[in-house]
């Protein structure tokens, strides 16, 4: 995701994403461990993603003040 895409989305939809990648990412390492997974790098990207809109979430609460 890039993060113009996330900024676009509501924070209630940011929130439903990060939960639907965490369960992705639970599954990928499930797959990961039984050597049923073909691409690893998804592992990494879904930690990005997830890292991506958590930024982007915490950002949105509390905004840097102004000088």
């Amino acid at each position: 995701m890039k993060t113009a895409e996330i900024r676009a989305m509501e924070t209630t939809a940011i929130r439903q994403k990060i939960q639907d990648l965490k369960q992705t990412l639970f599954n990928l390492r499930f797959q990961h461990e039984i050597g049923q997974l073909d691409n690893p790098q998804k592992i990494r990207q879904t930690k990005k993603n997830i890292a991506r809109l958590n930024t982007i979430l915490n950002e949105e609460s509390n905004p840097k003040p102004k000088d």
